[in-house]
């Protein structure tokens, strides 16, 4: 009997592969296969909202707003769409300022357009670009994540297996690409079981673009040739009165379909494991972005950048080392680095053996410390960006 080929192989390893992943989340999420959100506790609630139990209680017991889910000893629970009527409810109160519980764009305000970026993997770009998704989410935003990356990581984590669940020309690839089959944007957004949260999901036929691009360089014939790099702004602004802010999960290369990503945005994080190879790497992926700009810019793009920041990712405070190069990178950037710092989290790393994140599992079920201090860590990071969300907006 004759080998089989390296590339039989390597594809019969992956079809092994895909089937044993498909199984798994039939196991963990059936009967459909499909994802749900838990529902939140009233203090959660309160927390979320700036408001006290006491006054969610009263509500609830005068049927004002919707009616949480009770529990056999009396606790309430709400579901998040629930949590995002009761802050329309506040926001609709003449007596409250709206922008304190409503957290959406007001007319005149830009969407905010964010892509997440780094070349280097283990970074945690698709970390951080979920995790950023379902914090913002949880504020009341209406949420756009784009998964521009063909492995596909923050597809899987909304629930999508790329090889099963994504057809053909179902990706960002389907609004951007250069021939006849292209489709509008609206075509290729997909609910999410994560309220507020909408999805263009990605697999490996986003490498199409990259395949075509230089070809569509080259040919001068078909008039009107929209530049490559404008592509993704246009798909975005097909949907942009749908959203307040659209979350860029970025390949992890400086290939077309990233500039086309850079020149999107309004707001650039790169992320940076807090070790020195990764150091070195980022110095090397801040050059090559550095030309690649300039050639957009020289073609007559414009990068309306209102920030850049590094996101430190995947930091242990206790480490030495790892601190010492946190200290180097403030002294160099300085307010470009956020303040706070993702930690590495035992509990982050155990939510994400579910393709769950700590905003949708238990508190008790990883470890009530471990989550606290994970999870105080991770929304210090998007504070911060939802705070420099708010400052380009004038609040």
């Amino acid at each position: 009997m004759r080998p089989l080929r390296a590339s039989d192989r390597v594809a019969r390893h992956a079809q092994i592969l895909s089937t044993q992943m498909r199984a798994m989340r039939e196991a963990m999420f059936p009967p459909k296969a499909q994802k749900s959100l838990r529902t939140f506790t009233s203090l959660e609630v309160a927390r979320l909202l700036g408001v006290t139990d006491n006054h969610l209680r009263y509500m609830s017991s005068n049927g004002i707003g919707p009616i949480p889910d009770l529990s056999s000893n009396g606790r309430r629970a709400y579901r998040l769409g629930q949590v995002n009527e009761l802050r329309d409810h506040f926001a609709l109160n003449p007596l409250h300022e709206v922008t304190r519980f409503s957290h959406r764009r007001l007319p005149g305000e830009a969407l905010q357009v964010v892509a997440v970026a780094n070349f280097k993997g283990g970074s945690a770009k698709t970390t951080t670009s979920l995790y950023l998704a379902q914090y913002l989410a949880l504020q009341g935003l209406r949420v756009l994540a784009i998964d521009l990356d063909p492995q596909a990581s923050l597809s899987a984590l909304f629930g999508y297996q790329p090889e099963f669940d994504i057809g053909p020309n179902e990706t960002l690839y389907g609004a951007i690409r250069y021939d006849g089959e292209r489709r509008p944007m609206r075509e290729v957004v997909r609910r999410t079981y994560f309220d507020g949260i909408s999805l263009v999901p990605g697999n490996l036929e986003l490498m199409e673009f990259e395949h075509e691009t230089p070809r569509a360089m080259q040919d001068r014939s078909k008039r009107g040739r929209e530049l490559f790099f404008r592509r993704v702004r246009s798909a975005i602004d097909e949907v942009g009165d749908d959203y307040d802010v659209v979350v860029i999960d970025c390949p992890p290369q400086l290939g077309f379909l990233t500039v086309g990503a850079l020149n999107a945005a309004t707001g650039l994080l790169v992320t940076i494991h807090p070790q020195m190879v990764d150091l070195a790497s980022m110095s090397q992926f801040l050059l090559m972005t550095s030309d690649l700009l300039h050639v957009v810019e020289e073609a007559g793009g414009s990068l309306d950048l209102d920030f850049i920041r590094y996101v430190v990712t995947r930091h242990d405070p206790n480490d030495g080392p790892e601190t010492q190069i946190v200290a180097l990178l403030r002294q160099l950037f300085g307010e470009d680095v956020l303040g706070a710092t993702a930690w590495k989290s035992t509990a982050i790393a155990n939510a994400g053996l579910t393709k769950q994140s700590l905003y949708e599992i238990d508190r008790a079920s990883v470890g009530r410390t471990a989550y606290d201090r994970a999870l105080a860590s991770v929304d210090g990071v998007n504070l911060e960006i939802f705070r420099l969300m708010k400052k380009v907006w004038g609040r």
